[in-house]
């Protein structure tokens, strides 16, 4: 399976689960998200995941994958998975 196509996995979860997903633009030199790295946050009460196109897609897909583990475990186990996916959720 394709990173791609895992990310596309992961996404479909999070979204299903209410989960936020935003994607940092590519910033050129000094703007300000150029130092932006992947990461989870709380925006109102809300889980938001951040995904850092500075940090390559395995970066990406492991905050992804902790994320959904952390606040989206019963959407996780309620779907079928691909193994490849499944794997990286450790589910």
């Amino acid at each position: 399976m394709q990173p791609a196509d895992v990310m596309e996995e992961l996404l479909q979860i999070a979204e299903a689960a209410n989960i936020e997903v935003r994607s940092t633009r590519s910033g050129g030199p000094g703007e300000a998200d150029a130092a932006a790295a992947s990461g989870v946050c709380r925006v109102q009460g809300r889980v938001w995941i951040v995904l850092s196109h500075a940090d390559p897609v395995d970066v990406q897909l492991d905050v992804l994958a902790a994320a959904l583990r952390d606040h989206a475990r019963e959407e996780v186990e309620r779907r079928f998975l691909p193994p490849a996916v499944r794997e990286l959720l450790g589910a």
